[in-house]
């Protein structure tokens, strides 16, 4: 069964191991999707967010924003609801 959670990333970013380090303490399992050399990946996530920075993190297939939008869950306690 595929984790309910993506987090598409790249190599050279704080945010994206940032908020793979929160998503492991809370013990919530998630696919990690790098999109470091991949244009056509890149394009998808702007056109299905109109975000153009990383990490882009999705829940159920819906995207929910970045680390700061995953952190303000975890701190009003809504985090593991979402996963």
């Amino acid at each position: 069964m595929p984790a309910e959670v993506t987090v598409y990333t790249t190599r050279l970013c704080a945010y994206c191991y940032l908020a793979k380090r929160l998503l492991k303490k809370r013990s919530i399992a998630f696919d990690e999707v790098d999109v470091s050399n991949r244009d056509d990946l890149r394009g998808w996530l702007v056109e299905k967010t109109g975000r153009r920075t990383v990490p882009q993190i999705f829940v159920r297939g819906d995207p929910i924003g970045g680390y700061h939008e995953l952190a303000a869950l975890d701190r009003q306690g809504k985090l593991a609801a979402t996963a």
